[in-house]
């Protein structure tokens, strides 16, 4: 068991409900017991609504914050919901078509085609049985004749209707903190657009004006949305960045990443909003910079190698007073091929590293695999519940 923090410590009151914990954690207060939220985002809510992953992902049968839900409640651990979202309204000139080019037991293929005053943009997305969605052909394929294109994918925001975000806090209640989520420009968001990671290096370095343009308007569209949705009042604000720090070098991330983050993480904090980075892959030297550089609330999933470079005892000593933690057990060999009693070894691990005074939430590298066993989590919930008390 935990013992209190020492003299400073933010204490709040004891018999918190999972949302009450979380959001103290995420404001690096000392909640009643430490949080657990393992990241089980898409997956394993998928393969327990017992339906072909196309019924989640391309019908909305159910939505997959549906299903997510309903995770929490089974498993029992604190919610990290991050599928808030707003029906914006926008004067949008681009115009779509979407069609079936193939069908199989195993996959339906969906064709989109964007028409855009430059000419259009063609996307293919693989929609599989039993894992989730791949985009196989991506929007930008050839940047010289792609990229101007890519202007217009960032229309003026006029407003928006609350309505959807409103329900799944209803939804939530109080199993967890809900969040709604904006991108973070940088090469790791280019390549989700662009054919491949090689693509985007090379557009970076020939065609940089260019991307530079479409970046600022990519960013001016990131922080119309964000003010919005900040003052619809979400849970926390969440900023995804999958592969922020292992995408691109630290000098391109200072370029294209870092003047959005400082911006957001500025808002969100001015409007009393936790703001959480979700930065898979390694993110060391990225903890530091958030720690010292932004107003960033919370960072996750601060992964072991060798998919990522942290060690949660190092991190919480040093940056641990300016910024919450979340993490950090090994999704394949200890989530995915562990023991029960791995888990429990690595997660009172976890625990004993960065708990202390509060500002962590116990949960795991990026994303568990859909084969996790539920008796994986079902330790890692129990481990918090009985050795995370303050």
């Amino acid at each position: 068991m935990l013992c209190a923090g020492g003299a400073g410590v933010r204490r709040v009151r004891s018999e918190m409900s999972p949302k009450e914990r979380m959001l103290a954690a995420f404001r690096n207060q000392q909640p009643d017991m430490v949080p657990v939220a393992p990241d089980i985002s898409n997956m394993i809510p998928a393969r327990l609504t017992g339906k072909p992953f196309w019924d989640i992902y391309l019908y909305g049968d159910p939505p997959l914050w549906r299903a997510y839900v309903d995770a929490v409640r089974y498993f029992g651990f604190d919610g990290w919901f991050t599928y808030g979202s707003l029906a914006f309204q926008a004067e949008d000139e681009r115009t779509w078509e979407t069609a079936t080019v193939r069908r199989t037991e195993q996959e339906i293929v969906i064709r989109s085609v964007c028409h855009t005053p430059g000419g259009d943009l063609v996307a293919e997305t693989t929609f599989l049985r039993d894992v989730p969605p791949v985009i196989t052909r991506k929007w930008v394929e050839d940047a010289e004749r792609d990229l101007p294109k890519l202007r217009h994918f960032f229309p003026e925001y006029t407003g928006f209707d609350d309505a959807p975000l409103r329900e799944q806090m209803r939804e939530m209640g109080d199993l967890g903190a809900v969040g709604a989520e904006v991108e973070l420009p940088g090469l790791q968001n280019l390549v989700e657009w662009f054919a491949d990671l090689e693509t985007v290096v090379f557009a970076y370095h020939d065609h940089h004006d260019l991307l530079l343009e479409v970046i600022e308007r990519q960013k001016r569209s990131i922080l119309t949305r964000a003010e919005m949705i900040l003052s619809a009042r979400p849970d926390f604000l969440l900023i995804g960045a999958s592969g922020l720090w292992t995408l691109q070098s630290p000098a391109i991330f200072r370029e294209l990443s870092l003047p959005s983050l400082k911006e957001l993480t500025r808002m969100a904090k001015e409007a009393g909003i936790p703001s959480c980075l979700h930065a898979c892959g390694k993110s060391r030297q990225l903890v530091e910079i958030c720690a010292l550089e932004t107003d960033l609330s919370i960072i996750n999933p601060l992964e072991t190698p060798p998919m990522g470079d942290c060690d949660l005892a190092e991190v919480k000593e040093k940056y641990g007073s300016r910024i919450a933690l979340m993490g950090n057990l090994h999704t394949t060999e200890v989530m995915l091929l562990g023991t029960p009693q791995d888990v429990e070894r690595t997660a009172r691990g976890c625990i004993t590293a960065a708990a202390r005074n509060g500002g962590f939430v116990l949960s795991t590298g990026d994303q568990c695999g859909r084969d996790t066993p539920d008796e994986n989590i079902f330790a890692l919930v129990r481990v918090a519940r009985e050795h995370g008390r303050y």
